[in-house]
C-alpha cells in the first residue's frame, strides 16, 4: 500500500498564453526534472501556435477556448493530473509543480522545491526567486498586501507571498480548492493551505523570467494584482477559518539556504 504522505510521482503544470516563442524549452526542461513523468501545458486562449509548439515538445496539452486567467487554468491541469493518476494506483497521487510558462531553461531550477514534497518533507514549496537582470517597475505595494494579508490570517510571514513557481501535494491542494480568482490565487492558496494545518516552506530557486515594466500596460497589470489579492483577503476573512480561530498555528516555516548548496 503506497504511503499517503509521499506523491507518487510529479506532475507538472504550465499555464500558458500566447508563448509561442519560449514554450518549446520551458516543457523541454521540465520533462527532465527528478520524478516528472507528465508535463500538462494548459494553453489559456492563446492566439498564436503556443499548443501546438507544446504538444511536440512532449506536453499535454489542455486549451481554454478564451481566456479564463491562471486560477482556472491550474485548477484545469490539476484535474488532467487526477484523470492520469487514476491509472497509475495504487501508488499515491502526483505533486503538482505550477510553473510559468516563460522560465525556458532556468524551469529545471526548480528541481529544490520539487525535493521536499517529493520526500514528504512539504506539503507545499514557494520558490524564492533572486533578483531578476530587468528590475521591475512596481513599488511593492502589491507584495506587501499580500504578505500582511498572510501573516494576519496564519500568523506566518511569507519572503515572496506572490511567487507563483509551487509544488504542492494533492491533498493540500484539494484542500484550497475552489482557487482564489485572477491574482490573489498565490496569496489564497497560502492562506487556505496553512489553514488546512499543511506545512509550507520557502526554498531559494534560480529562476529567470520576465518582470512587468513601468509602463501603463505594467501599470494596469499591477491595479489588477492589488484589486485580486484584496479580493482573495477579503473572502478569506469573510470565512473566518475554523482553525485559526480556535487558536490552531499552522506548522510553517522558512527554509534558508545558498543557492547551489
Amino acid at each position: 500500500m503506497a504511503d499517503v504522505n509521499v506523491p507518487g510521482g510529479l506532475a507538472v503544470i504550465i499555464p500558458a498564453k500566447d508563448e509561442a516563442e519560449r514554450i518549446a524549452k520551458t516543457v523541454e526542461a521540465a520533462l527532465a526534472l527528478p520524478g516528472a513523468d507528465v508535463v500538462i501545458v494548459v494553453d489559456d486562449g492563446s492566439s498564436d501556435a503556443t499548443a501546438s509548439i507544446a504538444l511536440k515538445a512532449g506536453a499535454q496539452v489542455v486549451s481554454h477556448e478564451v481566456n479564463q486567467g491562471k486560477a482556472a487554468a491550474m485548477e484545469t491541469g490539476a484535474a488532467r493530473a487526477a484523470v492520469l493518476d487514476s491509472a497509475v494506483l495504487p501508488a499515491g497521487p502526483r505533486a503538482l509543480l505550477f510553473i510559468d510558462a516563460d522560465l525556458q531553461e532556468s524551469a529545471a531550477a526548480t528541481a529544490t522545491i520539487v525535493e521536499p514534497v517529493l520526500a514528504g518533507e512539504a506539503d507545499m514549496t514557494i520558490a524564492l526567486i533572486p533578483p531578476q537582470a530587468t528590475a521591475g517597475g512596481g513599488s511593492g505595494r502589491v507584495v506587501r498586501l499580500s504578505r500582511k494579508g498572510i501573516r494576519q490570517a496564519t500568523g506566518w510571514t511569507a519572503t515572496q507571498p506572490l511567487s507563483g513557481t509551487r509544488c504542492i501535494s494533492r491533498p493540500a491542494f484539494d484542500a484550497a480548492l475552489p482557487l482564489a480568482l485572477g491574482w490573489g490565487v498565490e496569496t489564497g492558496l497560502t492562506i487556505d493551505v496553512l489553514g488546512a494545518g499543511y506545512r509550507v516552506i520557502e526554498v531559494p530557486c534560480e529562476l529567470h523570467h520576465r518582470v512587468t515594466g513601468a509602463d501603463l500596460r505594467g501599470q494596469l497589470h499591477r491595479a489588477g494584482q492589488y484589486r485580486d489579492v484584496g479580493l482573495a483577503l477579503l473572502e478569506r476573512r469573510a470565512r473566518s477559518i475554523p482553525a485559526l480561530s480556535r487558536g490552531f498555528r499552522p506548522a510553517a516555516k522558512v527554509v534558508r539556504k545558498v543557492l547551489g548548496g
